[in-house]
């Protein structure tokens, strides 16, 4: 009963907290809501050399930012699989060993 009472609570907070971060996320409209790392890195280098040029440009770009968004979430599950699966096995193969 304590168990189911305290997942309750729990719940609730994460159900009232949720929307405050995504609404001071919102507030924030001057800015792309989303912006990565590399774009906001782009804008600062051309505010501090207005002449840079880039050394390279990238191969491909995907289409749209959903897709570029869809690429980097499936990279960052198989990087958490691959993660993952190598703790699990090495705590099986020390529980199975009997090493503590």
């Amino acid at each position: 009963m304590k168990k189911l009472f305290l997942s309750l609570v729990l719940l609730l907070a994460v159900v009232l907290v949720s929307p405050l971060c995504l609404a001071e996320e919102a507030v924030d409209a001057e800015e792309e809501a989303w912006a990565g790392a590399d774009g906001l890195a782009e804008d600062k280098i051309v505010e501090l050399a207005p002449d840079y040029e880039p050394w390279f440009s990238p191969i491909w770009e995907p289409p749209s930012g959903e897709i570029e968004s869809l690429l980097f979430s499936t990279q960052a599950a198989i990087g958490a699989i691959i993660i993952g699966y190598f703790f699990g096995y090495y705590r099986a193969k020390k529980k199975v060993t009997g090493n503590n």
